[in-house]
Order: structure tokens, then C-alpha cells, then sequence
């Protein structure tokens, strides 16, 4: 059972020091009518910040709102639909933005940081890490850092597709405590709220596949913004998985998050926490699984998903490589090294769909697979006139997603 009614305290961490990313939506930054600023959340919100680094805490911010911030400014009405016209617009607005967050901030001589993202600046390992290291040197600085996603360069491909998204991934990269994902309502329901007056309240979840059988999850957020109640829950699994508590919360209330972290103290406002996993994912399989851009799809055969996913209860860790014996269809146009997804069909009787079991790091483009599937020799040479590994995936660069 994944719905509680009396949330206990349990399963936080107990650090007097703690790693905290908050990300606040568009919603709780400007009007979703007429686009200027709410001051009033924007001042409570870094009022909070400055009062859990004064508790010895490191809090990493991840805004949107660029595009909204950007809309006032130019005196538009409405965000367009024309890709060039919403990335200008966000170019605009991420100056203003971070000039709001650094007057308010700057008030208290606190300093801040701009960090832009696209998916494509964590594909490369060392790229990832320099991001990682980034943050880190920021966090003992004592700055704090305002993660965004670069929206003025950002394509579908490269695109995290939502800030909660990139919060996920910014509280794995930082090890974080917890993730707190600000939004206009106090935590998840069974349904909304507003329109159906049986829906319950989601206080503690520690399994969110089965919490998605049990609710529904169908508004898509506001105008301005990219999300919803359907991000969030992508955004937990993709946090709980690195071994971060995630909570969901009201934004124009950010000064709950200290009761909610604090120790011992049962009395805390009305929240959604999804428990973090025990056994989080280590680094480079975090990176593999969440950091790289899937490139294509490699369908495989049954005995070696159970092989693939033999270790899988050891942080992530793949339990056999992936040989070509093993490839059943090959989907896409990926090239050596990019990343795929290793997916198994049902059979009928379960409904012949396919399911992923793991995603990793070709050392072969899918036409030189392909070339090897359908050769008559068993000998990689032989087949393509030169061999850059035994195997299509090590288990090296190979994470489990089950």
C-alpha cells in the first residue's frame, strides 16, 4: 500500500549537514496571466535559502520561468509556438530572471551562480563530472547555485523536457539529501483535488510504480510552464533511484521545507515524501541511465535480459555483456558510443509489449549490428573487417534500470 493518511517522520537522513536542491516552477515565480514576477514568492523563497544555510545546510536552486520572465519584458501576451521565437524569449527572460534572484539575494550579500544545462552537456563523461565538480566547488564557496535549463539552445534531443527533470538529475549529480519540488498545491493526490472531492492526499510513498495504478495524474501545469503532477512522479523515481528523499510541496509556503528536515520533529506541514531507495545507483550508473541521450533501441532476447539483470540488486550493476547472439531487433540510427535502451518483449499472453531492462554504451553503430546479425560467421572480423570490441555493451557501460 502506497497511500498513508498518517505520515510518520522516518527515512530522512539524520546529518546535521544536509544537501538539499529545491526546484520552484513557473507558477510559483510569475503570473500565469500577466507574466510579472510574484516579489512575494520570490522573497519567501530566498528568505528560506538564507535561513537553512544559516542551519549549516547546502541548497542548490533549480528555477524556470525564464520564458514568462521574458514575455513580460517584451510586452507579449503568450508564449509562441514557433521554436526560434520561445528560445529568444527565454534568452531575454534568463537575464532578467537572474537579476531578480541576484538583487534579492545580493540584499543579504549572499552570492549566486548561474548554471544552464542541456542534456547534451552531460553526455560526455568528462563533461559530467567537470558539472559535478562545478557544483561541488560552488556548494563549499558557499554560493548558491541557480540551476536552469539552457532554453535559448535547447532542441527536442537535448532537452531535458521540465525542470523537475533537471532537478532529478542535479540532486543526483550533488549527492543531495533531498529534493523538494515546489508546486501550487500542498502535496500529491489521488486525483485532483479541485475537481473531485474524494481525492486523497499521497503523504509517504516507497513505490511509485504501484502509486501510479492507484492515482490519476493528468494535468499537464499551467500555461507558462512544461510540467505537472506526471514530471514530478518522473522526477521522484529518477531521485529516489540515486538515493535522494524527494518531497512534494506547496511553493508560496518554501518555509515548510524546515520542519520538514528537521529531526525528530513529527508535527510537519502537509508534504509528499517518496522514500529513497536503499540501494541508490552509483555514479557512473546514474550517469549512463539518466545523464546520456538514448540514441536508439536494441531489443534483446529473454535469457539475456535475466543474465543482464542477474545483479541488478547491487546498486544498478549488470550481470552479464550484451553479445550479438543476444540481439533480437535493432531500432534507430545510433553510432558507437552513444547510448541505447536494452528492452525484452512479453510474450502474448502478457500482452506482447516490450519493456526496458537496462540502457548502455555501444561499441558498434546499429548498421554494423545489424551487419553482424545477419552474417553467416560468428567472427566479428570476419563479418565487418575489423573488430573495436568482443562484445555490442560491457556490463561496464551497461546500468540496470529494474
Amino acid at each position: 500500500m502506497v497511500v498513508y493518511r498518517n505520515a510518520q517522520n522516518t527515512h530522512r537522513p539524520t546529518k546535521s549537514s544536509l544537501t538539499l536542491v529545491i526546484k520552484v516552477g513557473t507558477s510559483s515565480i510569475c503570473d500565469e496571466k500577466t507574466h510579472y514576477p510574484l516579489l512575494g514568492n520570490l522573497s519567501r523563497i530566498v528568505e528560506t535559502i538564507l535561513e537553512l544555510k544559516r542551519q549549516g545546510h547546502r541548497v542548490v536552486l533549480v528555477t524556470s520561468a525564464a520564458v514568462g520572465t521574458g514575455l513580460r519584458r517584451l510586452n507579449l501576451n503568450e508564449k509562441p509556438k514557433k521554436l526560434a521565437a520561445v528560445q529568444a524569449i527565454a534568452a531575454v527572460g534568463q537575464g532578467r530572471l537572474m537579476s531578480m534572484y541576484d538583487d534579492l539575494f545580493g540584499q543579504f550579500n549572499q552570492p549566486v551562480a548561474q548554471i544552464l544545462l542541456t542534456r547534451n552537456d552531460l553526455a560526455d563523461r568528462s563533461q559530467y563530472l567537470n558539472a559535478v565538480n562545478c557544483l561541488e566547488e560552488l556548494l563549499d564557496m558557499g554560493v548558491v547555485p541557480i540551476v536552469n535549463e539552457n532554453d535559448s539552445i535547447s532542441v527536442t534531443e537535448i532537452k531535458f523536457g521540465d525542470n523537475d527533470t533537471l532537478s532529478a538529475i542535479t540532486a543526483g549529480m550533488v549527492k543531495a539529501d533531498y529534493l523538494f519540488l515546489m508546486t501550487d498545491v500542498d502535496c500529491l493526490y489521488t486525483d485532483n483535488p479541485r475537481s473531485n472531492p474524494n481525492a486523497r492526499p499521497v503523504l509517504v510513498c516507497d513505490d511509485i510504480d504501484a502509486l501510479r495504478e492507484e492515482i490519476t495524474v493528468t494535468t499537464p501545469g499551467t500555461s507558462l510552464g512544461t510540467g505537472g503532477m506526471v514530471t514530478k512522479l518522473v522526477a521522484a523515481d529518477l531521485a529516489t533511484a540515486a538515493g535522494v528523499t524527494t518531497c512534494i510541496a506547496r511553493g508560496s509556503t518554501p518555509e515548510n521545507i524546515m520542519p520538514i528536515i528537521a529531526p525528530g520533529d513529527k508535527k510537519t506541514p502537509p508534504h509528499t515524501r517518496f522514500v529513497a531507495k536503499p540501494n541508490p545507483l552509483i555514479d557512473r550508473k546514474w550517469w549512463i541511465l539518466h545523464g546520456l541521450h538514448t540514441a536508439g533501441t536494441i531489443e534483446i532476447e529473454t535469457s539475456a535480459a535475466k543474465e543482464i539483470t542477474k545483479s541488478a540488486a547491487r546498486q544498478g550493476t549488470a550481470g552479464a555483456s550484451l553479445f550479438v547472439d543476444a540481439v533480437a531487433k535493432v531500432e534507430g540510427n545510433f553510432v558507437e558510443h552513444q547510448a541505447v535502451r536494452l528492452v525484452v518483449r512479453h510474450t502474448p499472453e502478457q500482452g506482447g509489449e516490450t519493456a526496458m531492462v537496462a540502457k548502455g554504451i555501444v561499441n558498434y553503430s546499429a548498421a554494423e549490428i545489424v551487419r553482424i546479425m545477419h552474417a553467416r560467421s560468428s567472427n566479428i572480423v570476419d563479418d565487418l573487417g575489423y573488430k573495436d570490441a568482443d562484445c555490442i555493451i560491457h556490463r561496464d557501460n551497461m546500468a540496470t534500470s529494474l
